[in-house]
């Protein structure tokens, strides 16, 4: 949520990595608009694209969702859409992010994936290039489509391992996709080096959550139900699992009805490893900056809270280890700035 006040300079300039961010969820309106229009798709003003954007629930923004994705169709769309969200993160000095492409809801439009993945890894090298900004790969499979087709998606993740592909997670409805369903399609993508994540106690229970830790997840995406379960809060804790908070995104999507209910400031008092993220930015109108601003204007996070934050996201990174000591030195060294 943006914060009645405008961010901080230090909000800004401090060093951040994003580590739950979905591409296609970064695509802002005036893209979308520009987007409809060299398709020749109607409605093709920005009140029409606007719309796309209202939504009242979890399953209304799941549809919003696969509405934005129906806009891209070619190579030069992904190229467009990966160097503006770089664009945006260069603003906000995120010097690393881990970012979410649909592919298995690529797969399921017949999609050429091949095609779009060079269209990806053009608009990466771009903005590394402009921006420099890192940035990874995480191949996301639909749970509601079912443990086959997410298979598929894990064929696709090894096959461009070595291309900053660096992660296979789950994401879409847990109610009908429990992570139970996935425990074959995981191993393999463990087998072949793959870092592992997946959404869980998003819009469903605790027990969401115990079974993504089945799954040998290295991360969890949201985790927001976890406090019901207070032997998941120890096990969390103990093994400093990370957890990819998204505040904003909880409560536009209804999965937490109030922002008083909210547990991101109980959990990071609990000792849980927190990083902060946007999961669509574009389609919940804020920004990691304005995340960071919002939990420090609503639930007292301190300056040093917020550091503590920013240190997680890289700890927390699938980078290799000298490149995550690269940027932590980065944020030592602006933290010690008068």
């Amino acid at each position: 949520m943006r914060s009645s006040s405008p961010p901080r300079p230090f909000l800004i300039a401090l060093p951040k990595a994003e580590l739950h961010l979905h591409l296609e969820g970064s695509i802002g309106p005036p893209t979308l608009l520009e987007l409809r229009q060299r398709h020749g798709m109607e409605g093709a003003s920005l009140a029409e694209v606007e719309r796309l954007y209202s939504y009242v629930d979890f399953p209304g923004f799941l549809t919003a969702f696969k509405d934005v994705t129906g806009h891209l169709r070619t190579p030069d769309d992904y190229e467009l859409i990966t160097y503006r969200l770089m664009e945006s993160l260069k603003s906000q000095n995120v010097l690393h992010a881990e970012v979410f492409v649909s592919v298995g809801v690529c797969l399921w439009r017949k999609q050429d994936f091949t095609a779009i993945f060079e269209g990806l890894e053009c608009g990466r090298e771009r903005g590394e290039k402009d921006f420099g900004i890192s940035l990874l790969w995480i191949f996301d499979a639909v749970r509601q489509f079912g443990a086959e087709k997410a298979q598929e998606v894990v064929d696709v993740a090894i096959q461009f391992r070595d291309r900053n592909v660096a992660g296979f997670g789950i994401g879409g409805d847990e109610l009908q996709g429990p992570a139970e369903l996935f425990k074959d399609v995981y191993a393999k993508a463990g087998e072949h080096g793959l870092h592992l994540t997946a959404h869980a106690g998003e819009n469903a229970g605790p027990e969401s959550i115990w079974g993504a830790l089945n799954l040998r997840v290295e991360r969890i995406g949201h985790g927001l139900t976890a406090g019901q379960d207070p032997e998941l809060i120890e096990e969390l804790a103990e093994r400093q699992i990370p957890i990819e908070v998204c505040v904003t995104s909880n409560l536009r999507t209804g999965c937490c009805a109030d922002v008083a209910q909210h547990p991101v400031k109980r959990f990071f008092d609990q000792g849980l490893m927190l990083t902060l993220n946007t999961d669509d930015p574009a389609m919940f109108d804020t920004s990691l900056v304005d995340e960071y601003q919002f939990v420090q204007d609503t639930f007292g996070f301190t300056d040093e809270h917020l550091r503590e934050l920013a240190r997680n996201s890289f700890e927390a990174s699938f980078l290799p280890a000298e490149k995550k000591v690269r940027f932590l030195d980065l944020l030592d060294a602006t933290a010690l700035r008068p």
